[in-house]
């Protein structure tokens, strides 16, 4: 039983992972300033044997309060930073006034740092610090005032704490559009158009915060170690789409329920991961063929990869890689094109709902490491996760 600790937990995503760490039976420590609604959050969740789940009410745009956490807190094997805001004036970004831009980047930015600070004695050696960003931390997004820069600075502070500090395991969450209710307040002030926001998404849809959840609960357990110091793009695919033409909107949320067992078939010589073949399972390839390539020939390994896949309907292909390390320079051309090629087919591919992700895998990796990590991308809890190359460490 691991303990986690979880900012912003009250509401939305926060509530939704929440649920998914206890019902993974995990020991919850939750925050949020919202009392009443994290007691009554913290009161129906099922809790670990003899441990009960805490609530801690705190303000963390409050640096003292966010000292007084410390007091009292157990061993934490897990923190995750999702407590954060959102302007709301709608006013050009220079004429916000410096109050709102010190509320904002205090919870935004500060704070994840300010917990890291005052916690770090209580994080167990290998703890998993999660941080969520937002896609708006990659694109700028005009008329939310200090959002993007707030966001972009916590993925770039987030980095640096990876390198700084090597006992702890330290991921990035950039969530695209999710139905919370911080969205649903934006579309009912007329500052969220869903319909020109699901245009720029392949997979044509908002993501459920339970989506977003799976991923914090995966990012914030043992077996996400391999993407230490790395960042997770959770957002149907809008951060790797560039073209002009308009997506239409799926016809409903995810399309089958998250916990779909996998029905997994392996191309390639990848013992780790055996077949799966779960009964009316989440049907998944994973292509290890590349790995076997040699430089200069992966675009094309990748391409043939693709065209194997003959699944219809939702179901996800992923590719594994070999890593970009010490190519010469007439073969990094043909290794990043592979890399764009993911990219590409997840925005021809998703309004059919298939999904298609890659894995580098670094010299000298584990393989039987990497196994959880290429479960769930290929599985049902990642069905927002598409056209990402996510490098393992």
């Amino acid at each position: 039983m691991d303990t986690v600790l979880l900012t912003g937990a009250a509401s939305g995503i926060g509530r939704a992972t929440a649920g998914r760490l206890a019902a993974a039976g995990h020991r919850c420590i939750l925050v949020d300033r919202n009392a009443s609604a994290l007691q009554a959050l913290c009161a129906a969740l099922p809790a670990p044997a003899g441990q009960a789940h805490v609530a801690r009410i705190a303000d963390l745009t409050d640096a003292d309060q966010i000292a007084a956490l410390a007091d009292g807190m157990p061993r934490l094997d897990a923190l995750i930073n999702n407590a954060g805001m959102t302007d709301s004036s709608n006013r050009p970004t220079v004429e916000q006034s410096n109050e709102d831009w010190q509320r904002l980047l205090d919870l935004n930015l500060r704070a994840p740092a300010r917990m890291v600070a005052a916690l770090r004695d209580r994080l167990a050696p290998g703890a998993r610090v999660v941080n969520v960003a937002s896609g708006a931390g990659l694109r700028a997004i005009p008329w939310r005032g200090g959002y993007s820069p707030s966001k972009a600075g916590l993925i770039a502070q987030s980095r640096a704490l990876a390198q700084a500090d090597a006992d702890l395991r330290v991921t990035v969450l950039c969530p695209g559009y999710v139905r919370t209710e911080l969205v649903a307040g934006l579309i009912a002030s007329g500052r969220l158009d869903t319909a020109r926001a699901v245009a720029k998404i392949p997979l044509g849809r908002l993501a459920d915060p339970d989506e977003i959840a799976c991923a914090l609960a995966f990012l914030a357990g043992t077996h996400a170690a391999p993407l230490a110091g790395g960042l997770l793009c959770v957002d149907g695919g809008s951060s790797v789409y560039g073209g002009s033409q308009v997506y239409g909107p799926a016809a409903s949320g995810a399309c089958v329920s998250l916990d779909t067992p996998l029905s997994l078939t392996v191309r390639g010589d990848w013992p780790p991961v055996p077949d799966e073949g779960a009964p009316d399972g989440y049907p998944a390839v994973l292509d290890a063929t590349v790995l076997s390539s040699p430089p200069g020939r992966r675009l094309a390994a990748a391409l043939q990869a693709a065209r194997r896949f003959d699944l219809e309907g939702p179901a996800s292909l992923t590719l594994l890689l070999p890593a970009d390390e010490d190519l010469s320079w007439d073969h990094a051309g043909d290794h990043a094109a592979a890399r764009m090629l993911v990219a590409s087919l997840a925005c021809e591919w998703g309004p059919a709902a298939r999904r298609i992700n890659a894995v580098e895998v670094a010299p000298g990796m584990d393989p039987a490491a990497l196994a959880p990590l290429l479960r769930f991308v290929a599985g049902a809890r990642a069905q927002y996760l598409t056209g990402q190359v996510l490098c393992s460490r």
